[in-house]
């Protein structure tokens, strides 16, 4: 398999790291903006020999993206970009005869008289919009395949598939408890991405009233994550798998809760408050004259690059979907989740543990691909898929996944 990776940030240069020890991967092009990022994102891989190479490449020049997948001759576009890039590369890989797959999905809009209450634009609406071309071209544009989307909703079919007969809730909760040394605001990912799914109207999903969303940081609950990390507030967050998950499997009500604490709320509320959300470009003095720049790409440049916060990091983060319903007609409860130390991911691969959690599963979801296993045509979510392959797979790679039952 010939790939196409767009992004070398820490999930891009992950991704790097985890698909050089596998066999299925012929070549891979790591292409970002920055040609440095990528050029070191190969260097590291010397020993590898050729089966990567290093392109400079814009994530919004959809024409660019379509001209080099031909150069390359690549079979997919892996995009590791933030989602503001999902849709020319979504557009370049069709155009290109390409199949694609990405980590997170199209961008929202609120609806505009009723943002706590009706949905507007939704999570990955403009790539479903496309999905009988896509079908109609026999390529496939896997969606939403990282590990919060991607992992979670194949925990979601799993679970439809093998331990219930009915399912009343679907509920994807995340947490963790990592520290970073040396900081006292530090985000683990993206802070771009971290803002726009915080500070959207979350999404929940019931069957007899369909989508709606709520205030930001609705519903707190506590849930006891596994592996000691413990107890953690978590609250409703905008996600995709309440988009996605509902296409596919068969629950009651399905939602998104992410264990963010009091701390990083706060600082996520200030931040709006101050306008230092926007993605308006405003303009700023320069050396040159007036400089035309984003609050939000400011704030993301003030604060340090999560890929390097790795040798500072110390704990464990969880990404797992809690299920509830019932088998052979006795209520069950269980939590099926994913946890990945820090310090193991910095041993092994030299990358934190929330990229690399992230990254691992495209690169398992691709080794499927290339393997048959896994096939299909259209816009199609993880939960399309059998699971069992996948999670069989993902053991096989040394990161083994955990099955809780509760109460």
């Amino acid at each position: 398999m010939r790939v196409l990776l767009v992004g070398a940030g820490g999930v891009g240069t992950a991704v790097t790291r985890i698909a050089a020890r596998r066999g299925f991967l012929t070549h891979m092009t790591v292409a970002d903006y920055d040609p440095h990022r990528a050029e070191a994102a190969v260097a590291a891989l010397e020993e590898h020999g050729d089966r990567f190479s290093a392109r400079r490449l814009d994530a919004s020049d959809e024409e660019a993206v379509r001209r080099l997948l031909t150069e390359e001759r690549c079979d997919v576009l892996l995009n590791a970009t933030d989602p503001r890039f999902v849709m020319p590369l979504f557009r370049a890989a069709l155009a290109a005869g390409a199949h694609y797959l990405d980590m997170a999905m199209s961008l929202s809009a609120p609806h505009a008289e009723r943002p706590h209450e009706d949905c507007g634009v939704k999570l990955g609406d403009d790539q479903f919009e496309l999905a009988d071309r896509w079908a109609d071209a026999g390529r496939l544009a896997l969606v939403g395949m990282g590990v919060e989307p991607g992992l979670s909703d194949v925990f979601a079919r799993y679970a439809a598939d093998e331990l219930f007969d009915k399912i009343e809730e679907i509920g994807v909760r995340d947490g963790a408890d990592l520290t970073v040394e040396g900081y006292d605001f530090a985000p683990s990912f993206s802070i771009w991405t971290t803002i726009e799914e915080c500070l959207n109207p979350p999404v929940v999903y019931e069957k007899d009233r369909g989508w709606f969303t709520t205030a930001p940081f609705s519903e707190p609950e506590v849930f006891d994550f596994p592996e000691g990390i413990g107890p953690v507030e978590c609250v409703n967050v905008e996600h995709e798998e309440v988009l996605l998950i509902p296409r596919w499997v068969d629950a009651r009500r399905v939602t998104f809760k992410y264990g963010l604490g009091n701390d990083f709320i706060a600082k996520l509320k200030t931040l709006h408050e101050l306008g230092l959300d926007s993605t308006a470009k405003v303009s700023v003095p320069g050396e040159d004259g007036p400089v035309k720049v984003s609050p939000r790409d400011v704030v993301a440049a003030c604060l340090p690059d999560p890929a390097g916060l790795g040798e500072r990091m110390t704990g464990k983060t969880c990404a797992g979907t809690w299920v509830k319903g019932t088998k052979d007609g006795a209520p069950r409860e269980v939590y099926l989740y994913h946890v990945v130390d820090n310090q193991w991911s910095m041993r092994e691969y030299g990358s934190q543990a929330v990229v690399w959690q992230t990254a691992v599963n495209p690169v398992v979801a691709l080794e499927l691909l290339a393997t048959g296993v896994w096939t299909g045509a259209g816009v199609l979510g993880p939960e399309a898929f059998p699971p069992r392959p996948f999670l069989d797979l993902l053991t096989e790679y040394g990161s083994p996944w955990g099955l809780r039952e509760q109460g």
